[in-house]
C-alpha cells in the first residue's frame, strides 16, 4: 500500500468512530490490530474499547490534527472531545466535558 492509502485508513476509522457504525471497522481492523496502552487485541478489543467510549461520553468525537506516514506505519496527533454523561469503567457520569490529545502509530 501507498503512504496516502495507509493514511486513508486511519482517516476512515476516524470517521467510521465519529458516526458511530462500527460494522465498517470489519473492513478497517487488522486480525493481528493490538493497542499497548489499553490492552487490546483484534478487532473484538477494538469494538469493545469503543463501545464503553460510546457508553460513557455519547457526544465524542475523533479529530485529527496531524498525520504521518513512512514505510508502514502511520503515525497521528488526535483530539478527543466529549462530554462525560454515561457510566465509563465503573465510573459515575460527572457532567464534564473533555478534551483529551493522543499520539497513535
Amino acid at each position: 500500500m501507498s503512504l496516502e492509502e495507509n493514511k486513508d485508513i486511519i482517516r476512515k476509522v476516524m470517521e467510521t468512530v465519529n458516526k458511530r457504525d462500527l460494522a465498517l471497522l470489519d473492513e478497517l481492523i487488522a486480525p493481528d490490530y493490538v493497542d499497548t496502552t489499553l490492552q487490546l487485541k483484534g478487532l473484538k478489543g477494538f469494538r469493545q474499547s469503543v463501545t464503553l467510549l460510546y457508553e460513557g461520553f455519547p457526544d465524542i468525537h475523533a479529530t485529527i490534527d496531524d498525520i504521518i506516514a513512512e514505510g508502514d506505519k502511520v503515525w497521528d496527533r488526535v483530539t478527543l472531545t466529549a462530554t462525560h454523561t454515561g457510566e465509563y469503567r465503573g465510573l459515575a457520569p460527572t457532567g464534564k466535558k473533555i478534551a483529551f490529545k493522543g499520539v497513535r502509530i
